[in-house]
């Protein structure tokens, strides 16, 4: 490929990172990111702020922090706001999440203090085991989005920000199957004036962050963004978007292994998964219509993964089983556990087992900031639509209607990574290894 580079705009001014959802997820991303300004914590799990790249032939040694490669914002250039249905400021909302230690929150409470929710857009048609007071009322979803636009555009002047970028925290809403009223714009904004009942709430943020320019990406399996209307008025307003659902625990493990078990070509019987979680997030999931998104989203990645089609032999009759169940005492520390059945050399069973105590919200937080910072990236590169080059960070990618989405976890980073090279008109990396051949 011949190297070139593009113009990537200064990272300077202030950068104002907008949260719809100001749960668990949200304030322990913005708790972080306080508490690294002040030397009370390290960002890690953050590619922006501890990840590498390494440039050229391994023997010029050449590996910096991705971060003094190319131009990103700064921890001290960020601002945060949001919406929420409740009305806690983000220190009442972190106390209540329970993710971070109390004498670490106290250390920052000022800061944390505030940042307070604007009222949501929110109808509890979608998500149903939630409520709240702090909500928008309006004639019409066209209405709610206005207000919402002019919420973005108020943030911004009162804030002195330079540019925007909004990260979905929210909720996982019912499954909505993509409908005519999604296809073109014309119909989305049709549909929108008359309450059309497939659109729902992430869908109305997505549209007024499009709107007004604001790159956007989706932490839920939420339809949202992930429709032709959308990804067409993305396009058309050089908008950067990505998404869905922030790949954490159990996902993440899936997109771990199954790469490993293709590429030694070892068959896989069945993946038999469990979650127990207790934060909002399983109240939310203990709908069975809430949980159908979640659930559509858990079971493409291995398909897309394994490739049965290609091996039918080894992958072709797969039992894949995934719940979740709400179980209240475990709060945020979700517990992921997996049975594999595996099988080697002439069909001989094996078994894998994986027990993962994770910290939902823990994972989740580097992914919204990465996210954030790497879409602020993007759109001043002048990268438009989709951005496929952050599938590391999504249990299911959105994608070119064209092609599949890819959710092996190396390819992503390999993808990743050398989408930051040709930004900078480096050699692309490709292991091939040829200075030993004439």
């Amino acid at each position: 490929m011949e190297k070139k580079t593009v113009e990537i705009k200064d990272a300077k001014g202030i950068l104002g990172i907008l949260l719809p959802g100001m749960g668990a997820v949200a304030t322990t991303m913005v708790a972080g990111v306080i508490a690294s300004r002040k030397g009370l914590g390290q960002p890690f799990g953050s590619l922006t702020q501890m990840g590498t790249i390494r440039l050229g032939k391994r023997t010029e040694k050449r590996t910096p922090k991705i971060k003094d490669f190319v131009p990103l914002a700064e921890l001290d250039q960020i601002v945060f706001g949001g919406w929420d249905i409740f009305e806690d400021n983000m220190y009442q909302a972190a106390m209540k999440a329970g993710v971070l230690e109390k004498n670490l929150l106290n250390q920052i409470r000022p800061e944390m203090e505030k940042i307070k929710p604007m009222k949501a857009v929110f109808d509890q048609k979608y998500v149903k085991r939630l409520t709240g007071p702090n909500v928008k009322t309006g004639k019409n979803k066209m209405d709610l989005a206005d207000q919402l636009r002019k919420d973005i555009q108020d943030f911004k002047k009162n804030n002195g920000c330079d540019r925007l970028v909004m990260v979905w925290c929210g909720s996982t809403e019912i499954f909505i199957k993509p409908s005519d009223v999604h296809n073109t714009v014309d119909s989305l904004e049709k549909g929108m004036r008359e309450n059309d009942p497939n659109i729902p709430s992430s869908m109305i943020y997505a549209y007024a962050a499009i709107m007004e320019g604001v790159p956007y990406a989706n932490g839920a399996p939420n339809l949202s963004a992930d429709i032709p209307a959308l990804m067409q008025l993305a396009q058309d307003k050089n908008v950067p978007i990505c998404g869905k659902d922030f790949k954490t625990g159990q996902t993440l493990m899936k997109t771990i292994l199954a790469p490993g078990f293709k590429a030694r070509l070892l068959g896989v019987n069945g993946w038999y998964s469990t979650n127990i979680l207790g934060n909002r997030d399983g109240e939310v999931l203990d709908d069975p219509e809430s949980f159908k998104t979640k659930e559509e989203s858990k079971l493409s990645v291995l398909e897309h993964i394994l490739q049965p089609e290609l091996y039918p032999d080894l992958y072709g009759n797969i039992s894949h089983v995934v719940r979740i169940n709400y179980y209240p005492p475990r709060g945020d520390n979700k517990e992921g556990w997996d049975n594999i059945d595996i099988f080697g050399w002439l069909g001989y069973p094996m078994q894998i087992k994986v027990n993962f105590l994770c910290r939902d919200s823990i994972l989740a937080a580097p992914i919204v900031l990465d996210l954030a910072i790497f879409l602020d990236l993007a759109s001043r590169v002048g990268f438009k639509g989709i951005q496929e080059w952050l599938s590391f960070y999504w249990k299911s990618p959105q994608h070119a209607s064209s092609v599949y989405p890819e959710h092996d976890l190396f390819i992503q980073l390999m993808k990743m990574k050398n989408t930051l090279r040709w930004m900078k008109g480096e050699d692309l990396i490709t292991h091939l290894g040829l200075d030993y051949y004439d």
